[in-house]
């Protein structure tokens, strides 16, 4: 058996790549409904990391993988905000208080002031729920529990079928936080992390080989089990199709390109062309069926944020995902 995913991601929601320490500032007011939010980098002029962000009817969740040594802090926080550290070493700041490190989670109160120093390459999960039941801090048993809660929903992230999907066990997620916290049981989780290992042959073909064209012949030869034998593998397994994966896949390389171009004007045509979307049409109803907006509302999201941030007196309201 192997691990579903190398690691936790986030990468169908990705909003910024190569961005300043302006642009996360105003990010993370703008997601987390922080004004005060703000961000301290060892190095201001190089590059901060990625932040990847889904909004959901339940909360909101944003994963940070910083490229440098970085303080978050968050004050005036409306509601509870939950940190989950997935990979490096991050420490918790409460109001002056020396710091601690962030494991295996952290429930911070509404309106208490909160930082957190993270180093070069950590990885680290903010969930910040519309509503919180539990009043008490929950014991170490129910934050181990809800950590793992966690990292479960990013390993299956890779395999959400859409965005409707997404949006399902994100909601789900909150829910399962709350019960946690809230009594210290929650509902089973269904997907296993664990993935057969032909099907870790594919799903390892697939990231590791862009170019490569979708043939169900040469992907069931790769993984040593039949065509049909490795469409319903699959199926069983994550949910998705072989096709369905590999075109989900293409999709987020186009994701990609589009938050990271730094020209003008974006050619979505080209970027999708080059993952073998030739119908423009098509493509863009791919896209929004699989992140829940278009491709040009992709890159919108990026220069409204930088719009707000070189202009004094807009409020962060005015940025909208």
């Amino acid at each position: 058996m192997h691990t579903l995913t190398a690691k936790p991601d986030l990468d169908a929601y990705l909003r910024l790549i190569r961005a300043a320490a302006d642009e996360w500032q105003a990010a993370l007011r703008e997601l987390l409904h922080c004004d005060e939010a703000d961000i301290t980098l060892q190095s201001p002029q190089a590059v901060a990391g990625s932040l990847s962000s889904l909004r959901v009817e339940r909360g909101a969740l944003c994963l940070l993988t910083l490229a440098q040594d970085a303080e978050v802090h968050l004050c005036g926080m409306p509601g509870a905000l939950l940190m989950v550290p997935l990979a490096g070493h991050c420490e918790l700041l409460l109001e002056g208080e020396r710091g601690q490190p962030v494991l295996p989670m952290a429930v911070v109160s509404a309106h208490r002031s909160v930082s957190v120093r993270a180093e070069g390459n950590a990885q680290l999960m903010l969930l910040r729920p519309h509503v919180w039941s539990c009043k008490v801090r929950p014991g170490e048993g129910a934050l181990t529990n809800m950590a793992s809660r966690v990292t479960q929903f990013l390993r299956r992230a890779s395999f959400f079928r859409g965005h409707d999907d997404a949006c399902r066990s994100a909601n789900a997620l909150f829910d399962a936080l709350d019960s946690l916290a809230c009594t210290g049981r929650g509902e089973a989780e269904e997907f296993s992390e664990e993935l057969d290992r032909r099907l870790a042959r594919v799903i390892d073909k697939i990231h590791s080989e862009p170019a490569w064209e979708f043939n169900l012949q040469e992907l069931a030869s790769h993984s040593g089990v039949s065509e049909r034998n490795l469409y319903y593998l699959m199926k069983r397994e994550t949910g998705m199709t072989p096709y369905r994966f590999y075109q989900r896949c293409r999709l987020v390389r186009v994701r990609r390109r589009l938050v990271d171009c730094q020209c003008d004007v974006p050619h979505i045509s080209w970027y999708a062309a080059d993952e073998g979307f030739s119908h423009l049409g098509r493509f863009a109803a791919l896209y929004r069926e699989h992140f829940g907006e278009l491709p040009s509302e992709t890159v919108q999201w990026r220069r409204r944020l930088q719009a707000v941030e070189l202009t004094p007196g807009v409020p962060d309201g005015m940025i909208h995902s």
